[in-house]
């Protein structure tokens, strides 16, 4: 079962700050609680994350995952899943526009599960997932 859902929020720093915030993967443990480490395993030539090998936990379920990166300028970056034990799809997108006091962020998120889980709780991982990706983002994004 695949659920899909969005969410946006204003942050007071330039693109380039959120992008360089995105591009810090070593520290997704610091600003996603659901990720235990997150290392990168090989870059871009202009030096930004290409594929991310990340241990996760959620719902009471741990995972390995890697995902690709994919970056658009300033304007937005991807990464979707390459491998998961528990995950079948994951799709994720920060959609960014400038704005006078920062970046406006719009984030859109894929999620999918190999094992036969309750909607509810699908649901739930997702939810979890925005609130990480937004709200936790916006947070280390302005205190750095």
């Amino acid at each position: 079962m695949a659920v899909t859902g969005s969410t946006e929020f204003d942050v007071t720093a330039s693109p380039e700050q959120v992008m360089d915030a995105v591009a810090a993967i070593e520290d997704l443990p610091k600003r996603s609680s659901s990720h235990q480490s997150a290392v990168v395993e090989s870059r871009h030539a202009d030096g930004r994350p290409q594929r991310v090998r990340a241990t996760v936990s959620a719902a009471g379920l741990t995972d390995e995952e890697v995902t690709d990166y994919t970056w658009d300028g300033l304007q937005s970056v991807t990464w979707t899943l390459v491998e998961s034990s528990f995950q079948s799809a994951q799709a994720a997108t920060y959609t960014l526009t400038p704005t006078d006091g920062g970046t406006h962020v719009r984030f859109d998120l894929e999620i999918g599960v190999k094992a036969p889980l309750p909607g509810f709780v699908v649901k739930r991982i997702l939810k979890g997932a925005l609130d990480t990706g937004s709200k936790g983002f916006k947070a280390y994004v302005e205190s750095r």
